[in-house]
């Protein structure tokens, strides 16, 4: 079908981010015609990240459940019906042929108001836990696209196609060469490497943890590449001050490939997108679940991994007391490395971002 319009709603974090464009950039890739339209949260991230990748995106004014400051939630009724309210207008002015949810505050209303107006909605669920919002608009939508196999307990069977997760086209076409990489990070090319990655925000148990340990971590003769987040950048950079070329501490890397190709282990949080990627470029990973995520949906992320012997699992309120012996054990056996890498690569999936934007194609088509 030529002239296909698709609307790609949520966001909030680079987790929903980067898969949403990368399903975007499929669509204009299989069918050039297509106008897309992305719709995300007013003042959140996407708003700015999806205009630099070259897509129209609006924002609702809308806000997740405060489960810290439970009195915020106070206003919450009203914005969930002004956004289901500006949804319908949206969708009327732009008359989508299929409207995908990909997470993240603005997804649940504009999936819900274009099923109220017959419009075929696509769910893509990136982790291996469902959140109730997609378990509640699985029941009209027109497909749901997994990460994660035996997710029926969730979503209705006829309506589930395993696709992966899509991630960064960098990443999964990556060819970034170690030494080339070290030595554009300034890293010795001889020595074993550590990168630290929090999320796009950093994660505060993991940066405190590799503060801690950080002088016996080198004494074991690696080098560390640390991403810390905005938050502790400063802290963080004074503490690896006195170590020269042996720490690169960073608020947030862009160039994540290079990032992966100068890694020998890795330690992350375990987001969909982190999982994905590190199942592509096979790096042995340490992973500390995010322990405040709704439905503790990053343990059961990281747990489908280690499972499949593809990664090791910290509790988050552990990770302070053992991540540093935990590194220096996977650092010092070469076997478990590379057992590790072989499970990750079993469970990598390149093609996700096509294989979504041909369902949505189909889903669009069938509704013509």
């Amino acid at each position: 079908m030529d002239n296909l319009r698709v609307i790609i709603a949520g966001g909030g974090t680079g987790g929903h981010i980067f898969p949403a464009v990368a399903v975007g950039h499929a669509l204009r890739r299989l069918r050039p015609g297509t106008q897309l339209l992305f719709v995300g949260a007013a003042g959140k991230m996407e708003m700015e990240k999806v205009p630099l990748e070259g897509f129209e995106i609006v924002g609702l004014d809308i806000k997740g459940f405060n489960r810290q400051q439970l009195w915020k939630n106070i206003v919450l009724p009203y914005k969930l019906l002004k956004s289901r309210w500006e949804a319908r207008r949206i969708l009327k002015i732009f008359q989508p042929h299929a409207v995908v949810g990909v997470g993240g505050y603005a997804s649940f209303p504009v999936l819900q108001a274009a099923q109220g107006l017959n419009i075929p909605t696509l769910i893509q669920e990136q982790n291996s836990f469902a959140g109730k919002s997609n378990t509640i608009l699985a029941r009209k939508a027109s497909a749901v696209c997994v990460a994660y196999a035996n997710m029926e307990k969730f979503f209705p069977a006829e309506k589930i196609t395993i696709t992966g997760n899509p991630v960064r086209k960098e990443i999964s076409t990556m060819d970034a060469e170690p030494i080339a990489a070290k030595q554009a990070f300034g890293l010795n090319p001889e020595l074993k490497t550590v990168l630290v990655i929090g999320g796009s925000q950093g994660a505060k148990s993991i940066n405190e943890a590799i503060d801690a340990g950080l002088d016996r971590l080198l004494a074991a003769g690696v080098q560390v590449v640390w991403q810390t987040g905005k938050p502790y950048f400063e802290q963080a950079r004074m503490r690896a001050a006195d170590f020269g070329a042996k720490v690169i501490v960073v608020d947030f890397i862009r160039e994540m490939a290079s990032a992966y190709a100068v890694a020998d282990v890795v330690v992350s949080r375990a987001g969909a997108l982190a999982i994905a990627e590190l199942c592509i470029v096979a790096k042995p990973v340490i992973f500390v679940p995010y322990p405040f995520a709704a439905e503790d949906h990053q343990t059961s992320n990281a747990m489908a991994v280690v499972v499949n012997r593809g990664a090791m699992m910290i509790d988050d309120n552990e990770v302070k007391n053992i991540v540093v012996d935990k590194l220096i054990e996977l650092l010092g056996n070469d076997k478990m490395q590379a057992d590790m890498s072989t499970h990750l690569k079993q469970m990598a999936i390149k093609d996700a971002d096509d294989r979504i934007a041909n369902k949505v194609i189909s889903i669009a088509n069938q509704a013509i």
